[in-house]
């Protein structure tokens, strides 16, 4: 059974969701349409209960080229008018409640599900690009399968776009200050074999086949005793000295500050500046 939305389809196979984004036109970048259905689509995964363990795919290869420029550069006309992210405010107890056994999901974020907790796995099926934006949802993933020829990369440093979706928070946790800095200041291309060398994604599969082995890894997850492997996923991700909540919380306090610029670089980026990657 599949339900098909503009831009997110979800299907079911057993206790497998498959979650793609479609939005072949951008790359898969995510507008605030498409950040509300990628959102409806994770909650709606985490409170299924026949549903174990979620892939997220980007279809017509490409994961996620991030935040939607185009739809940046309209959002630029409105901020004279008002603060167009006011929706987006959270505190940290909005997260920490919805880590709790009867909270689930979390508040939306400008990409969709990244301030969701949810209480279970998700595994990214990467090809392609999966930048800016793009990559803070894999990062938001429990684990990553990344195609040989796919990248990931802070693309979204050329515009001036500040990173509010977790990205500074998962990435140094991920990979270490050191490397995230490298990735986070220099915004430069990371391909899929490096990715593999810092830890940045878990498996690397030939070209086109990143859906099929997301899903083999998911099945195989959903096999064993769930409650422990849950019990024990969660342990993991609360162990960490700052929680995710303040983490995430003090991100966003320090990145809405630079969304302005971020309006200026999309207006740019639809003028035609650094497209393909291009920082000159």
């Amino acid at each position: 059974m599949a339900r098909m939305q503009p831009n997110v389809l979800t299907e079911k196979h057993g206790h497998i969701t498959v979650v793609t984004l479609t939005r072949p036109a951008v790359r898969n970048a995510v507008d605030a349409d498409t950040a509300a259905q990628l959102y409806a689509a994770f909650l709606a995964f985490d409170a299924d209960p026949e549903a174990r363990v979620a892939v997220f795919h980007g279809a017509h290869g490409h994961f996620c080229a991030g935040w939607d420029l185009q739809a940046g550069a309209r959002l630029a006309l409105q901020a004279a008018e008002g603060d167009p992210f006011a929706h987006l405010q959270f505190t940290p107890e909005d997260i920490r409640s919805a880590a709790q056994p009867a909270g689930l999901a979390g508040p939306l974020g400008p990409m969709g599900p990244t301030r969701m907790v949810l209480s279970k796995p998700v595994v990214a099926a990467i090809a392609g690009a999966a930048v800016a934006g793009g990559m803070e949802l894999a990062l938001w993933c429990d684990m990553r399968v990344m195609e040989e020829d796919a990248y990931f990369g802070v693309y979204c440093r050329r515009f001036g776009v500040p990173l509010i979706d977790g990205g500074t928070v998962r990435l140094s946790r991920m990979v270490g200050m050191g490397r995230a800095m490298d990735l986070i200041l220099t915004g430069r291309k990371v391909e899929a074999r490096e990715a593999l060398d810092m830890g940045l994604c878990n498996r690397v599969v030939p070209t086109g086949q990143s859906l099929d082995a997301a899903v083999a890894l998911a099945q195989h997850i959903a096999t064993f005793p769930q409650q422990t492997m849950l019990a024990d996923r969660a342990s993991a991700y609360a162990q960490w000295d700052l929680p995710m909540a303040d983490a995430l919380h003090q991100e966003w306090e320090r990145g809405k500050q630079c969304i302005a610029n971020g309006l200026d670089g999309a207006v740019r980026f639809t003028e035609g500046a650094g497209r393909g990657g291009k920082f000159e």
